[in-house]
């Protein structure tokens, strides 16, 4: 029995010996960061190996620009069609077990993907892989949460939501490796790292649902009661109950309270329409450069990817710096941040598609995706801050919901438009307009965070 506990202790996610303390910025250390951050970049590589070798795949089965942008809008929307029922799933179940089962999935669709006869078969196995993959985001969330406090949320969010918009690296290696071995490589190899991250996962422990929220929630100063109102009870910190497990409201219920919160709708559309123009932009920009450019599909893949990867990789430490700095000196300060950075760095991608010099290309559009990418950190750290523990999971799947819609129909408008005008470049203008407006959305919930924020730790402090 000792050993068994001993061994339990020791578990990748274990609290500390002493327990925890409200003045512990980071409890359970890095570990559950680092696998989690592993398991979002597993996503997105799997996620957009396609394209990087789109023009490979284009070449051997010869499918239209249409055809090949209902590909991401037909997986996105099988995502989109299971990520309420994942946040269901997320606020009841075991969360590790939960992501572990689903990587596994997409290691296998991988695989399907590289040994598709047929463009039906390999059409089918892209959809379900998308449709896999949206399972685990509302799990992620919800475990970030409870693993790390609000003094370290902001950096924690930024880094495993910047996977989302890491798909430069997917981008970069099926481009790489399909131009060197053929494109079937390049899935057929990304099946491997799947499956060892699912076994990493496993390992990963459940921590307690709701307790990181109990605990900061008795850091906080409570205002003295009015003159003849009775003191709430104490809170636990050493080993305060599991928020929102014993009683949950059916799903339907749940997710219209989860609705309710201003502050999460306004910036999950926000980012919502920022995801529609990235997601087009940006899965047709090897084509662009082929295109337009003369280069080879490689060169072309290698580019747009570095370009992502950089750019998302200094724009979220640029926006978590910033963030840090404005939180709690300006009302919203976060989501000033964020909306901001949207804004301005859509304006700046529209300015880099008028370029006629590939240099002059990807330097604006490697300002324009850091300037973006300062809302990763900012806007995701506000939604956890703004859902209760209980509901975490249905909240992040509200934001993946919509993100997936946004990203469902990005690839599809510039594929239709471009078979339409028979311009590339013309087809990436029709979203730069709705990016620019995504970021002023976001600024409009500015407002509400502040209010909506200080009532999840009242409700945590007040929890029996």
């Amino acid at each position: 029995m000792v050993k068994a506990v001993a061994r339990e202790r020791r578990r990748l996610g274990s609290p500390p010996q002493g327990g925890i303390t409200a003045t512990d910025p980071n409890p359970f250390g890095w570990g559950p960061f680092v696998v989690l951050f592993i398991v979002g970049m597993v996503d997105r590589i799997e996620a957009n190996l396609m394209s990087g070798v789109l023009p490979l795949v284009q070449a051997e089965w010869g499918f239209s620009d249409t055809a090949a942008g209902s590909i991401p809008t037909a997986a996105a929307l099988a995502a989109a069609a299971v990520a309420l029922p994942a946040g269901y799933l997320a606020d009841r179940y075991s969360r590790t077990r939960i992501i572990a089962i689903v990587v596994l999935c997409w290691a296998l669709a991988t695989l399907g993907s590289g040994l598709a006869a047929g463009f039906a078969v390999f059409y089918l196995f892209r959809v379900l892989l998308a449709a896999a993959e949206n399972i685990d985001n509302p799990a992620v969330g919800s475990l970030l949460a409870d693993f790390y406090p609000a003094a370290t949320r902001m950096q924690v969010y930024g880094w495993t939501r910047m996977t989302t918009y890491l798909g430069g690296v997917g981008t970069l290696l099926g481009g790489v490796i399909g131009q060197a071995f053929g494109w079937r490589a390049a899935f057929l190899l990304m099946a491997i790292p799947g499956a060892l991250t699912a076994v990493l996962v496993w390992r990963l422990r459940e921590p307690q649902r709701g307790q990181m929220d109990r605990i900061m929630a008795a850091a906080v100063p409570r205002q003295a009661p009015p003159p003849g109102a009775m003191e709430p009870p104490p809170v636990a910190v050493e080993t305060p109950p599991a928020a929102g497990v014993a009683s949950k409201p059916p799903f339907w219920p749940q997710v219209r309270q989860v609705l309710a919160t201003r502050t999460l709708i306004r910036v999950a559309l926000g980012v919502m329409i920022l995801t529609l123009g990235l997601g087009g932009v940006y899965f047709w920009l090897p084509s662009l450069m082929v295109r337009g450019f003369g280069m080879e599909t490689g060169v072309a893949s290698s580019l747009s990817g570095g370009v992502t990867i950089v750019g998302v990789l200094a724009g979220t430490v640029l926006g978590s710096h910033l963030g840090k700095r404005l939180h709690g000196r300006i009302r919203g300060g976060r989501l000033l941040v964020g909306g901001a950075g949207i804004t301005v760095g859509s304006s700046l991608l529209g300015i880099a598609l008028l370029m006629s010099s590939p240099v002059a290309l990807v330097i604006l559009l490697l300002l324009a995706v850091t300037i973006s990418a300062m809302a990763i950190p900012t806007c995701t750290a506000c939604i956890a801050d703004v859902v209760g523990a209980g509901s975490r999971g249905v909240g992040f799947a509200v934001l993946q919901f919509l993100l997936t819609v946004g990203a469902a129909f990005g690839p599809l408008i510039v594929g239709m438009t471009s078979d339409a005008t028979g311009s590339l470049l013309v087809a990436m203008y029709a979203l730069i307009v709705p990016m620019v407006l995504g970021g002023l959305v976001v600024l409009t919930s500015r407002g509400s965070y502040e209010r909506e924020a200080a009532r999840v730790l009242d409700d945590a402090r007040n929890s029996p």
